[in-house]
């Protein structure tokens, strides 16, 4: 609760002291007579100082909205992360193809030039034969061994400028193609760029009115609310270990982990206890798919940055089947992922404040679980 509300509380609670003396039976009250008021009254012996307000607990239901709002904010800031990440995926990407197609371009132009420069090679050859042009010469040739070789000269000649004329053509059609390419890409970056900014400043005032919201809390009614969110979490993981989820495993085999998936494990918990930072990929600390990419990465299986492409990308197995190392996505849009380590749990990177962690894999709604090495 916050301080408003605590002073609209002692307020009240002054006004109803005030009432109650006001109602106590056979309390008389003399009528003055007129005159200069005392501007400094005796007090009176009888009368004791008002007893010290003390503010009324926040009541649970009051935390649980504040848990149930927290939640939501939090869940929101995860959602531009998401956006966040993806877009600094694109631009570094967009910023690769943007360097391979400078130093094509770069080629082709000095490509470009070479043929240039041989053209005008040509042209200076036939200026200093008198501007006769070679078929001139070849027609006007009257001695036989010149005949041929001239025919033969000429027959070069004609393939080697139809030649150079094509190479000059292709070269400045690439040039072209690829300098639109690259000024499409620029103009993308720059989008992307625009696009982290804005998740960018979304996470930020997310995280700030979370803490905000947080630090109206008194210590205890921290502790109190930190009690409700493990009590929330316990129900669900007992909710979702009670469908027998764990216990519809057939085939023991299918459900060990990979050599791949028991590095990928390994790698997640060596990270505990490091802090969850947005955009964050290691080493020192971790968003949630920046959590599971690097590990898999660790593991020698490239997959997507974000939780969202994870989802999109990788192969789908049914809950019943996975195995250690196979990533949980939570909630309905995608925006959180964990790594199921076996037994009912995962290891994670919850959100701002937090570590990563260990948890049972049901304390949040499942989406489905995908396999990086399926």
């Amino acid at each position: 609760m916050g301080r408003g509300k605590r002073g609209l509380l002692a307020a009240a609670v002054t006004v109803v002291c005030a009432v109650t003396v006001l109602a106590v039976p056979g309390t008389a009250f003399a009528s003055a007579p007129a005159g200069p008021a005392d501007p400094s009254p005796t007090p009176s012996a009888s009368a004791t100082p008002a007893p010290a307000v003390t503010p009324a607990p926040v009541p649970d239901a009051e935390l649980e909205k504040v848990r149930a709002r927290l939640d939501g904010l939090y869940h929101d800031a995860a959602v531009a992360t998401d956006a966040y990440n993806a877009a600094e995926e694109k631009t570094r990407k967009q910023s690769v193809q943007l360097a391979r197609l400078e130093k094509r371009t770069d080629a082709a132009r000095k490509k470009l030039a070479e043929l240039k420069d041989q053209a005008g090679a040509a042209a200076r050859a036939q200026y200093r034969d008198s501007g006769m042009p070679p078929m001139a010469r070849f027609l006007l040739s009257d001695n036989p061994e010149h005949f041929a070789d001239g025919a033969g000269t000429l027959l070069n000649g004609a393939r080697a400028t139809k030649k150079l004329i094509a190479e000059t053509d292709r070269v400045e059609r690439e040039l072209k193609r690829d300098t639109d390419d690259a000024a499409a890409r620029w103009k993308k970056l720059e989008r992307d760029r625009k696009d982290k900014a804005a998740a960018r400043k979304t996470i930020q005032a997310r995280i700030k009115d979370a803490e905000k919201l947080e630090s109206r809390l008194e210590e205890k009614e921290k502790e109190r609310l930190a009690e409700l969110e493990r009590q929330a979490a316990r129900k669900a993981q007992t909710a979702w270990l009670d469908t027998g989820v764990l216990k519809k495993k057939a085939d023991t085999a299918s459900v060990t982990a990979t050599s791949a998936g028991a590095e990928a494990v390994a790698f997640a918990t060596a990270q505990l206890g490091k802090p969850y930072v947005w955009g964050a990929e290691g080493p020192d600390s971790f968003d949630c798919s920046g959590l599971t990419s690097r590990a898999w990465a660790d593991a020698g299986t490239l997959i997507p940055r974000t939780s969202q492409e994870q989802w999109k990308q990788l192969s789908h197995v049914d809950v019943t089947e996975m195995r250690p190392g196979d990533l949980i996505i939570y909630f309905a849009d995608a925006t959180h992922v964990g790594m199921y380590v076996g037994d009912g749990k995962i290891i994670h990177a919850p959100r701002p404040g937090r570590t990563v962690t260990v948890a049972g894999a049901g304390t949040m709604p499942i989406l489905g679980v995908v396999r990086p090495d399926a």
